[in-house]
């Protein structure tokens, strides 16, 4: 029977203290390290030198105390942390590559404590460039002084190094025991450690003499052996070490007296190490994942379908029920540890994965021995559990199904309604939130603890709804007991989906009681003034949604059933009406596509509108502010006309000026309007300054006054200098003079003049000469009066050319 691949989902990591942070340096920082504890409940990310703060965090499952530390810039912080396999209590060690390292401690008091400071390299200059900690160990490779100093030549520094171990034990209920130093390896090259249980695998790094970088050691301390083997050659070698007897290695003599291990040979060419339970687990550039055993026998595991894309593509090897996994990218690969051959692959949503590290046995808490026996992922969008199922040939509901079902037979059993409840139902719907909560516990993805602290506050909500409904039974305070009830049942309405039944019970609400429903609406969408007269909201995008959601398509509400915008704009109407214009430009900021505003449908201004009454009924002021806050070029031209209809006009130029700079054509078509009545009669004179902000910067002079003459009155007699007595004063160029200028603001153009009247805007500067006087000749005389004067008929604007 085929065996199947799950990837579960074990937390989405809202159950690990700090778990914002959590995600933001998962996601954040592809270089982060992460370790887990023996016990599986603690999750430490660090990142490298030099990163942003923090630079590390440890974050706890349940309840407890993070840790998170930041060094400021220039301050070093540490190369590497590590859990310790302390049964007692969580502890982590922290080392800087100065040699110095600290022991912190939890469950000693609250929080985590520094426990012990010390030295590694006490007699300075030193400096660390890796760290172990295997089981009740601390060990560290350590460049030498001279060579930090640059005192030795090339050949000499690729032998500078020294690997050097002390016991780390606790010591009571809050203190540690640290062992001597003690040296293990002389004069060998810069090795990384690995640890995989009590063994200790030292490899090359990319900075490791060429000659020896086909070369790892792994030290067994529980044997006292220190085996040498080169993988490429499939040579290895067995030495005794044991540092309690005083034995030490000198890196140089131990390789010389193995013999083929220096035969000419390429480094090892490794994307990724990692420790394994087998052993150590490597991957190389052409996707190949071979196993180094602890006894130095190493063999090939299988070959991946992806190859690795140089050092930075990211790469996770781990092995769970005979199964090496690797997290390539965003592919997981799953081969059998036997055969080599590829089981499963799984394209990933993310390219960030962790493999974490198997809790030490005897040391998994409840949770952890639920998962055990497969492999767990981390990621930003959650902890994962990777692991094999065989397909049961009777498939047994799960305690999900369960639940559901039997809260389907007992919500049934309650309810007055003809319509049978089901089971899917019950999963999608919000009125009933139980089955669904107690259904994400079954899961795992919400533990009791975090459940009890996400609905204490709907708990203590119902306690007190309790405790009114005996105060409205006994009669005490009636009146602010109905109040507070209905604030309490708006609320809870809020979060149905408002429909049928829930919207006619919203709507009863609001007739009976408007001030209590409207003070559950302030509340739910937070609701304030600011200096301006305008409302703001902090509600999150699902609340509005709902108000501002509409009759759904094909479903007709019963008469007299209004939807929710709708009605919050009839009760603002009878309670606040000068802020339902306020309340439904706020609307109209917040809608999103399909939520009744910017999307199909009525906009949310005619659905105020229609809740006015009919076109002529409703209150002028109001229709008003609301087509003026709408926003729509319609609406908008259709308040300005009707402010000119009642002639005001500084509000009608307002509105204009409102505009802002993205709707020029707006603003030139209620330019034109208010201009037609400005050439019409002198009542706009007053508000000529206003006029000229709002004239169009691309208008030209010439434009404007065709733009006038097509709105002057027809005159059968010719103008006269002064208007009949009684009669309405003509438009003269004083008046014009200044829309003119505002149309000539953009500078006076090089080269030849564009418009006929541009040149009455400009000053040459000095006046021509003054012709010479003296008595007419008959030549000029006959010339004079060959002179045309143009004079347009009945645009009561005369011009003369004189040329």
């Amino acid at each position: 029977m085929k065996r199947m691949g799950t990837l579960r989902l074990l937390s989405d990591l809202c159950n690990f203290s700090g778990a914002a942070r959590l995600r933001e340096l998962l996601a954040a920082d592809p270089t982060v390290r992460v370790r887990c504890s023996p016990d599986g409940r603690h999750l430490l990310l660090l990142r490298p030198p030099g990163a942003p703060a923090p630079q590390l965090l440890v974050a706890v499952r349940g309840p407890g105390a993070e840790l998170e530390r930041a060094w400021p810039t220039g301050q070093p912080s540490p190369i590497d942390a590590f859990f310790l396999q302390w049964p007692s209590r969580p502890a982590l060690v922290l080392v800087w590559e100065s040699g110095l390292a600290e022991v912190w401690g939890a469950g000693v008091g609250p929080g985590w404590r520094l426990l012990q400071s010390t030295e590694l390299c006490p007699s300075g200059g030193a400096r660390v460039v890796a760290v172990a900690a295997p089981r009740g160990r601390l060990v560290w490779c350590e460049e030498c002084k001279a060579s930090v100093e640059g005192g030795v030549g090339p050949p000499a520094v690729a032998f500078s190094h020294s690997v050097c171990v002390r016991t780390l034990e606790p010591s009571g209920e809050a203190g540690t025991n640290l062992g001597l130093t003690q040296v293990l390896l002389n004069h060998c090259p810069p090795f990384r450690l690995l640890a995989s249980g009590k063994d200790l695998f030292l490899v090359p790094t990319a900075t490791t003499w060429p000659g020896v970088g086909h070369i790892l050691l792994i030290w067994r301390p529980g044997k006292g052996t220190l085996v040498v083997a080169a993988p490429c050659l499939g040579l290895s070698h067995s030495k005794s070490l044991n540092p309690g007897r005083g034995d030490t290695w000198d890196f140089r003599t131990l390789i010389r007296g193995l013999p083929g291990l220096m035969s000419p040979r390429q480094s090892l060419t490794v994307h990724t190490w990692a420790p394994a339970p087998q052993g150590l687990l490597w991957l190389d550039f052409s996707g190949t994942v071979s196993l180094v055993q602890p006894h130095g026998g190493t063999r090939a595991v299988g070959t991946l379908q992806e190859t690795p894309t140089g050092l930075a593509g990211s790469a996770a090897l781990g092995t769970f029920h005979g199964t090496v996994a690797c997290a390539l990218g965003s592919t997981l690969e799953l081969l059998d540890m036997g055969s080599g051959q590829l089981l499963e692959r799984k394209v990933l949503s993310t390219d960030r994965v962790h493999l974490l590290e198997p809790p030490a046995p005897g040391m998994e808490d409840e949770e952890e021995l639920e998962t055990r026996g497969g492999l767990r992922l981390l990621s930003a969008l959650g902890l994962f559990r990777v692991s094999w199922e065989a397909p049961q040939r009777l498939e047994l509901p799960s305690a999900e199904d369960l639940v559901f079902e039997e809260a389907c037979e007992y919500y049934q059993r309650r309810s007055l309604r003809g319509a049978q409840l089901t089971p899917e139902e019950l999963r999608h719907s919000s009125t009933f939130r139980a089955p669904q909560a107690l259904a994400s516990i079954l899961q795992g993805h919400v533990s009791p603890t975090t459940l009890l602290t996400t609905l204490r506050a709907e708990l203590r909500d119902y306690r007190g709804l309790e405790q009114l409904k005996a105060q409205l039974v006994a009669g005490d305070e009636e009146e602010a007991g109905w109040t507070e009830l209905a604030e309490h049942e708006v609320a809870r309405l809020l979060k149905t989906e408002l429909m049928g039944d829930q919207l006619a019970q919203l709507n009863t609400i609001f007739q009976a009681l408007p001030t209590a429903a409207w003070g559950a609406i302030l509340r739910a969408l937070q609701l304030q003034p600011d200096k301006n007269g305008r409302l703001r909201s902090q509600a999150p995008p699902d609340v509005w949604k709902k108000v501002l959601g509409g009759t759904a398509a094909g479903k007709e509400q019963p008469s007299g059933i209004l939807p929710l915008f709708e009605l919050l704009c009839q009760c603002l109407c009878r309670l606040e009406p000068q802020w339902l214009p306020p309340f439904v430009e706020l609307a109209q900021q917040q809608g999103g596509p399909g939520w009744g505003a910017g999307g199909p449908g009525l906009p949310l201004y005619r659905r105020a509108l229609a809740v006015l009454g009919e076109e002529g009924t409703r209150p002028e002021a109001l229709e008003l502010d609301l087509l003026l806050g709408s926003g729509r070029p319609k609406a908008v031209l259709q308040a300005v006309g009707q402010l000119v209809q009642k002639e005001q006009w500084e509000r009608a130029l307002e509105a204009g000026l409102a505009l802002s700079p993205s709707s020029p054509l707006l603003r030139s078509e209620i330019f034109k309007l208010l201009l037609a009545e400005f050439a019409r009669h002198r009542r706009l004179d007053a508000h000529l300054p206003l006029l000229c902000r709002l004239c169009p910067p691309d208008l030209a002079p010439a434009e404007l006054l065709l733009l006038l003459r097509t709105h002057l009155s027809d005159e059968s007699e010719p103008p006269t200098p002064f208007p009949e007595p009684g009669a309405e004063p003509p438009l003269t160029v004083g008046l014009l003079k200044a829309l003119l200028e505002q149309t000539g603001t953009q500078g006076r153009p090089s080269g030849p003049v564009l418009s006929l009247y541009e040149d009455i805007l400009w000053d040459p500067g000095t006046p021509p000469p003054t012709p010479p006087r003296g008595p007419m000749s008959a030549l000029q005389a006959s010339d004079h009066l060959g002179l045309e004067v143009w004079a347009p008929s009945g645009q009561g604007l005369c011009v003369t050319d004189t040329s």
